[in-house]
């Protein structure tokens, strides 16, 4: 699995809904009617069936051991990881067309547009199993990036470097070119941020659609309780989720959450997707691939405002290239969630699961979080100061906290449980997330922001001015 518009492989395809059978495509027909695509669209992003499998995607932001502040060098990247390195780092490395190498216990590697790496775990019927696999991997990547003298930073967004694209891959150029027109957060989210992304099933039946509903009910809670990027590019921006604030600002079509919760979310989502500005454009010519970024919606393509009309294969690609908090991609991809310093990573990943657990879980954890939904900007802003979301965070971990000591998360490591304890009594109940905490001490000599009083917020909905995080247009 792979974001920031690399092309996404579902952790899990479980069978289709018999009320939506999967709309067959030859991907080189092109679409012309409207219905067609969006019917397309919610059969292969809802994919109906029992909730079992679990999956992950890490990513981190790589730096020099000895000199955080050095910028990061494409060869020396492509060199630690070796045969794991992805063809868009080494197409050197690549040999019969099998891609690069997986990690020992099954993830592959990735590279993000600035050089994060990123491992996808492969899905995998249970948390334990899936924890004891991705830090087989993590050690792994580890030790490779160690013997370039590079590490991973403790922070989702990087405090210290500017933006800058390591990747020179046509799409990448192309889908710069389309944020830059907007603002300076297109570069911020490609090159300076890192997540800790959950996958799980969709569900079945008249579930999908609770469980969609609770991933974004949830998501202020769990965004405030693991923000982790006060700082980006040299300075403090007084935010305790730099990284969520640069994803807000960015380009709220592509990246906000629904505007509303419907009872049929598979065709309200394709109706979002067609609705949705093109990123970048692949075309075909005598002069071989080049990528653009025409200013259109699909939908707009569809009806003639470009040439030649798309086809399957383009809207699969547009497909990857939206950035809601949740993505349904078959299964349901949890984005909002800040990368965590250290094994923390394991914190969110097991929370989320927990709470996803079965129907009975999910209505409690609604429940839970229930006073403090929508309340993404006073998350991204102010963590667990603010008191509505300290106070719905107490129950949501609580509920989680129950679910965990259950007998289907009795193969979950014994560390894992003590980690999860000490965050929950150490951090979440005293209203703390991680960047309260001083992690690094590169980040010291950083000029200070004044972090706004949750006094000082209005009431949700609220929009995030560009200005806060800094930055002028590149």
């Amino acid at each position: 699995m792979r974001s920031n518009g690399s092309a996404d492989v579902a952790p899990a395809d479980p069978p289709m809904d018999q009320g939506r059978p999967r709309i067959a495509l030859d991907p080189t027909t092109p679409l012309t009617e409207r219905a067609v695509a969006e019917a397309y669209v919610a059969s292969v992003c809802f994919k109906h069936g029992p909730p079992r499998l679990v999956g992950t995607e890490l990513e981190w932001l790589v730096r020099h051991v000895d000199d955080p502040t050095r910028p990061l060098d494409p060869a020396v990247l492509a060199r630690a990881l070796g045969p794991h390195a992805p063809s868009t780092l080494a197409p050197h490395e690549i040999v019969n067309g099998s891609g690069p190498a997986p990690l020992p216990a099954g993830g592959t590697i990735t590279v993000e547009p600035g050089g994060q790496v990123e491992i996808a775990s492969p899905p995998l019927p249970g948390v334990g199993a899936l924890v004891r696999a991705v830090r087989t991997d993590v050690a792994g990547l580890h030790t490779l990036l160690a013997a370039e003298g590079l590490t991973t930073a403790p922070r989702a967004s990087d405090p210290l470097r500017p933006p800058r694209r390591l990747l020179q891959v046509p799409r990448y150029a192309a889908m710069e070119a389309t944020f830059d027109r907007i603002g300076p957060h297109g570069r911020t989210m490609m090159c300076s941020t890192t997540a800790v992304q959950v996958c799980v099933d969709a569900g079945e039946g008249d579930e999908v659609a609770r469980r969609w509903a609770a991933l974004h009910e949830l998501g202020p809670v769990l965004l405030a309780a693991f923000a982790n990027s006060p700082a980006v590019h040299g300075r403090r921006t007084g935010w305790k989720s730099s990284r969520w604030a640069a994803w807000m600002a960015l380009d709220p079509e592509r990246t906000g959450p629904p505007r509303t919760l419907d009872a049929d979310p598979a065709a309200a989502y394709a109706r979002r997707a067609l609705d949705t500005r093109l990123l970048c454009v692949r075309r075909e010519g005598a002069d071989g691939v080049s990528w653009d970024a025409p200013d259109v919606t699909f939908a707009e393509w569809i009806d003639g405002a470009l040439e030649p009309a798309p086809t399957r294969a383009d809207l699969d690609y547009h497909l990857t290239t939206l950035f809601p908090p949740v993505r349904p991609q078959g299964h349901l991809e949890v984005r909002y969630l800040d990368q965590q310093a250290g094994d923390e990573w394991v914190v969110p990943l097991v929370v989320v699961a927990a709470l996803m657990q079965d129907p009975d879980t999910v209505a409690r954890a609604r429940a839970a979080a229930e006073p403090a939904v929508d309340r993404w900007t006073a998350a991204a802003r102010h963590g667990l100061a603010d008191r509505v979301l300290r106070r719905a965070a107490g129950d949501v971990f609580a509920q989680a906290h129950r679910t965990l000591a259950g007998p289907a998360f009795a193969d979950l490591p014994d560390d894992v449980h003590e980690l999860v304890d000490r965050v929950i009594t150490e951090r979440v109940l005293r209203g703390r997330c991680p960047a309260d905490d001083p992690l690094d001490a590169a980040e010291a000599g950083l000029a200070p922001a004044r972090a706004p009083s949750p006094d000082d917020a209005p009431d949700e909905p609220e929009t995030v001015a560009p200005t806060l995080l800094g930055g002028e247009r590149p």
